[in-house]
């Protein structure tokens, strides 16, 4: 009788415990762990390494690596791609002009391409954009294995691709001085609605950069504020916002652009700040947004000597694997600035800064402008694949980390039939009404 007490309460302990987790949804939630980043040792730089954190570690449940069975969705989508695929997925490219002509076509189909970023100057109004984004995702239909990423800065203020028939939205700078979450959250909405309605999938927004310098030419009011307290809290009530309406946020620009007063659109801002200070200020948006899910970190041209005198952040083993891949615990996509900024073109080679980048912890390099240099850095992460800079492993997680990217998000290709402008404006002013914004 005893015995068979025990063995029923024995497997009442057993049901118990197997029911305490939530049932399985079969669809990855946006911010859930995205894996990615292995301890590989980096080739190409020496790193200079970071000193251990005064207290605990900071490394999160982020950090698991990518999944090695042969069960792994996202794993058997890798291996059905050829090298030249995966290297496409690696870089996205700025597109010149309104509509896709024949370069565009053999960037998606030679190159393969993992997606493209619009500016102002490539969308005139609602109709011309909706065709434009759709051209593109048919061509990509054709001819890939792999959805695009169409991506756009959309900030607020004066950073904002959107056709002019939308109301803009007010600056971060605003939303913070307004000091509610809610309205941070529900801007992040409307943000992630815009660009959902067009189909487009990844905002370069939010920004998590601290302005702390009133001189500062580049960041200003696109900053929620002066103090990293309100910029953590509204910048991730912002990423969850676009998050929740089915776009990719990425957060920028780390390790921290609101201390310069150089733009790196121009030049190299050279940020003097030691690793103490940083940990104090610059990376505590970051930190945040990392324990809270973000998926992807844009990292800014910045050259920080107290940290790695011999590499800008943006391909710094020091600043990408060292600091953010190992101290935050970040494990999602990392993606580069605008490599044609004058931060790099002005003083490092542009295809050997990619190879560099990719080889520090780096996902996909971002070429805003000039279909040359596109090519360029094309070639110049083939020549690296081919030559062993790169190798297999790291070619294939950095291309894995993509792909679970847009498998989580549920990316396709499928035309999308474009926003209702007139109750998009509508929406907007409402909301804009009701915290008393303009």
């Amino acid at each position: 009788m005893g015995r068979i007490v025990f063995c029923l309460l024995l497997i009442i302990m057993l049901a118990t415990g197997c029911s305490s987790g939530a049932p399985g949804s079969g669809k990855l939630p946006p911010g859930a762990s995205s894996g990615g980043e292995n301890s590989e040792q980096n080739t190409g730089q020496s790193g200079q390494g970071l000193p251990p954190l005064p207290s605990e570690n900071t490394e999160n449940a982020n950090s698991s690596n990518p999944a090695s069975s042969p069960s792994d969705p996202v794993e058997q989508w890798l291996n059905k791609l050829s090298t030249e695929e995966k290297i496409g997925q690696m870089v996205l490219l700025g597109l010149e002009g309104t509509t896709p002509d024949e370069t565009v076509r053999s960037f998606i189909q030679d190159d393969h391409v993992g997606g493209f970023i619009f500016y102002k100057d490539n969308i005139r109004d609602v109709k011309q954009a909706q065709g434009l984004f759709n051209d593109l995702k048919q061509m990509n239909r054709e001819n890939a294995q792999v959805p695009l990423l169409l991506s756009v800065d959309e900030e607020g203020g004066k950073v904002s691709r959107m056709p002019q028939e939308i109301d803009s939205l007010p600056t971060a700078r605003k939303i913070g001085d307004a000091h509610s979450e809610e309205l941070a959250r529900q801007i992040g909405g409307m943000l992630g609605r815009e660009l959902a309605d067009f189909g487009l999938n990844m905002n370069f927004a939010p920004v998590l950069d601290v302005n702390s310098n009133p001189d500062n030419p580049v960041i200003g009011n696109r900053a929620f504020g002066t103090k990293p307290d309100i910029v953590s809290q509204m910048g991730i009530a912002v990423m969850k916002g676009i998050r929740e309406q089915g776009v990719i946020p990425v957060v920028k620009h780390f390790p921290g652009h609101g201390d310069t007063s150089v733009d790196s659109h121009l030049g190299l801002p050279v940020v003097e700040h030691d690793l103490t200070r940083l940990r104090d200020l610059e990376l505590i948006p970051f930190t945040r947004a990392v324990d809270e899910g973000a998926d992807v970190v844009m990292i800014a041209h910045l050259l920080l000597p107290r940290l790695d005198s011999e590499h800008p952040a943006s391909f710094s083993q020091v600043i990408i694997h060292d600091l953010l891949r190992q101290e935050l615990g970040f494990a999602g996509v990392v993606i580069s600035d605008d490599m044609t900024m004058g931060a790099i073109t002005e003083h490092y080679d542009i295809g050997e800064a990619a190879v560099q980048f990719i080889q520090a912890g780096g996902n996909i390099v971002l070429v805003g402008h000039d279909y040359d240099k596109g090519k360029q850095v094309l070639q110049a992460i083939r020549t690296a694949v081919e030559e062993g800079e790169i190798p297999p492993d790291m070619l294939n997680q950095r291309v894995y980390s993509i792909l679970e990217l847009k498998r989580r998000y549920e990316l396709d290709d499928e035309a999308a039939k474009g926003p209702d402008s007139v109750q998009m404006n509508k929406d907007i002013r409402k909301l804009l009404q009701e915290y008393q914004l303009k």
